[in-house]
């Protein structure tokens, strides 16, 4: 039987895996059920000879008794030394949002699409590298080297509670790793060298509290967020709409520089549910908004702080008692691998060999997980590729093209083929 055989073989698994996944809602934030997915995942490795790592990233944020960061790290050895491919999947999902008219929990299977939180953004990329390791090392026992399956936490909030801890602890050293691939959803037939970079900040603009009546005796914080949110748009905006990378990132909207407000609060603090009273009337003395910088391989974070530092300070020269505070909550730089590296030439010959065509080379408009790999572990050999549709991440009705798994696990099978087996 051919390794592709095999992997058709093995749809209903595939699916069923998937489907169990799927239903298992490790939801980031707060970090729910980290564990559950872990041991689900690591029993399955066991069963097949992998030897396996439950981790805890003790410390890291959001990491507590409540919400314990787990992480998954399994190794099955082949009979001869050689080199270690490693698949790197992050098991936790966003907020489920409003909008789904299926059970986001559910894993409704519909044709040749699996509905569910997670489903694309990447539980069925993390299915799929399972299932194409088994393959490979069903059809292949006398194998050279390692095969790597991780299952790590937190990559929707930064991945410092998943694969940047495993970086530290030397998870990721070249001594010990030699080729990561990340299944991220970025369509099976492109290869994603890397990603744009992020500079995060809270914005506070500061008011005096006075009765709602007389607001000319008191500064309201909210007006003067909307100043800093009117130069945002006469200033900022347009400014990054005009630099555009060389980077091939998609979609094309994300070749120019962008940023989003994350969130704004101002004034009295939301009441809950239960609550059913009117507000109290007060002049608002603070205002708070996230903005969400993402930045080009063309640019600096330096540059990227200080034009936003400059229009503040602008509006603290020009507009009467304003004053403001900003802190900066995170900072990940543009990452991308040579189109030369090993693991790129590889998965660029199994995706012609196995599905007959030449692969598109992309980046990422958001960061992955590929930063810390990079920065931390000093690992370059890494690229993102895997099922599903980079739109589909984050959306109500979230699904994975079954097809897609399969096309995508005989890809990854086929670049463990390249790698692991003697010439």
């Amino acid at each position: 039987m051919t390794l592709s055989a095999r992997i058709d073989a093995k749809r209903d698994d595939l699916i069923a895996l998937t489907q169990a996944l799927i239903r298992i809602p490790t939801l980031n934030p707060p970090g729910r059920h980290y564990h559950d997915v872990c041991a689900l995942v690591e029993t399955r490795l066991k069963a097949h000879g992998f030897e396996t790592q439950m981790i805890r990233a003790v410390g890291t944020p959001g990491d507590s008794d409540t919400y314990p960061r787990w992480n998954l790290v399994a190794r099955r050895e082949g009979q001869v030394s050689g080199e270690c491919v490693h698949f790197n999947s992050h098991h936790d999902v966003v907020e489920v949002g409003h909008g789904w008219t299926r059970d986001p929990f559910g894993a409704a299977v519909e044709g040749d699409k699996i509905y569910g939180r997670g489903a694309c953004d990447m539980k069925g990329g993390l299915a799929a590298s399972i299932i194409a390791a088994e393959a490979f090392i069903e059809e292949h026992p006398g194998f050279a080297g390692a095969v790597e399956i991780s299952a790590t936490a937190d990559e929707e909030s930064g991945g410092y509670g998943g694969v940047a801890y495993l970086a530290e602890q030397g998870f990721y050293a070249p001594a010990r790793v030699q080729h990561v691939i990340i299944p991220e959803p970025l369509n099976k037939d492109r290869i994603c060298l890397g990603h744009r970079g992020g500079w995060w900040a809270e914005i506070e603009t500061k008011g005096e509290i006075a009765h709602g009546s007389m607001p000319f005796l008191g500064d309201c914080a909210v007006r003067h967020m909307g100043a800093v949110l009117d130069k945002f748009e006469t200033d900022l905006f347009p400014a990054m709409a005009a630099r555009h990378t060389e980077m091939p990132v998609v979609p094309d909207g994300a070749r120019q520089s962008t940023m989003n407000i994350n969130s704004i609060h101002g004034g009295q603090a939301e009441q809950g549910d239960d609550y059913n009273g009117l507000p109290a009337h007060c002049v608002p003395d603070s205002c708070r908004i996230v903005i969400d910088r993402r930045f080009l391989v063309e640019e600096n974070v330096e540059d990227v702080r200080a034009e936003v530092v400059a229009l503040l300070e602008g509006l603290k020269s020009s507009r009467d008692r304003f004053d403001y505070d900003m802190r900066e909550l995170n900072v990940v730089l543009p990452s991308m691998t040579d189109k030369s590296a090993p693991v790129v030439e590889t998965v660029h010959a199994a995706i012609h060999d196995v599905l007959g065509i030449e692969p598109t080379y992309v980046a990422s408009p958001g960061s992955y997980d590929q930063k810390h790999i990079d920065r931390i572990g000093q690992l370059r050999n890494c690229i993102a590729y895997g099922p599903g549709e980079l739109e589909m991440a984050h959306k109500p009705d979230e699904w994975i093209g079954i097809t897609d798994m399969l096309d995508s696990a005989k890809v990854m099978g086929a670049a463990l083929q390249k790698l692991l087996l003697a010439p």
